[in-house]
């Protein structure tokens, strides 16, 4: 029997999570006008926040987000396959070594340098946390824009179809491979760049 994402109810106590949930809220659907579940008038959170959820969270000294993602894994509900199977030519990635990259959230409250160091920085703790704990990549949905700049950043990176016209949008599906190579990688394409950043969960915050 196949069970419903629990989603969570109540913005986590933690204060990362709350500020990446409010920075979401700010980003997705203030500035770009997704139209996604928002908590308390605050907190952009859906349906694949569950137990199962992992985050990427950067703050800077005094604990204000700065960049996040979240990670969803493959072989369980995630937005690929759950929403949007239509953009892989093949079957979609389900391995529980692969992750999918959603909600990549960088605080727009930043000067475009300060912008741009968090971006690097996120995708180097994307990277350094894959070699760490033993995941060979990540899946993602992306508009054509976007991809581009990810493929541009040096490290594996393909389509996994031909991508099509979602909402108005150029929508493409994507894998990116992880090895010991990819930090040297993402190094000559000027984009490995270390920064502080924690693995935070929601899992005891979620009820049934």
């Amino acid at each position: 029997m196949q069970h419903s994402p629990v989603s969570l109810q109540a913005c986590p106590s933690d204060p990362a999570l709350r500020a990446m949930f409010e920075a979401r809220k700010r980003v997705f659907v203030d500035l770009l006008k997704w139209n996604v579940p928002v908590l308390d008038d605050a907190y952009e959170i859906d349906q694949f926040d569950t137990p199962d959820a992992s985050y990427l969270v950067l703050t800077d000294g005094e604990g204000r987000h700065r960049a996040s993602a979240r990670l969803l894994r493959t072989d369980g509900a995630h937005i690929l396959g759950e929403l949007f199977p239509c953009l892989c030519d093949g079957p979609i990635p389900s391995r529980y070594d692969f992750r999918e990259i959603t909600r990549f959230c960088i605080e727009p409250t930043l000067s475009r340098f300060e912008r741009r160091t968090a971006r690097d920085q996120l995708v180097t703790a994307l990277a350094d946390h894959a070699l760490k704990t033993g995941l060979s990549g990540y899946t993602a949905v992306a508009n054509r824009v976007w991809f581009r700049q990810i493929e541009s950043f040096g490290w594996q990176c393909r389509t996994l179809g031909g991508g099509c016209r979602i909402d108005g949008e150029d929508l493409v599906a994507l894998q990116i491979d992880i090895d010991c190579d990819t930090p040297d990688d993402l190094a000559r394409g000027g984009i490995y760049r270390k920064g502080a950043y924690r693995v935070a969960e929601a899992a005891s915050e979620v009820v049934s």
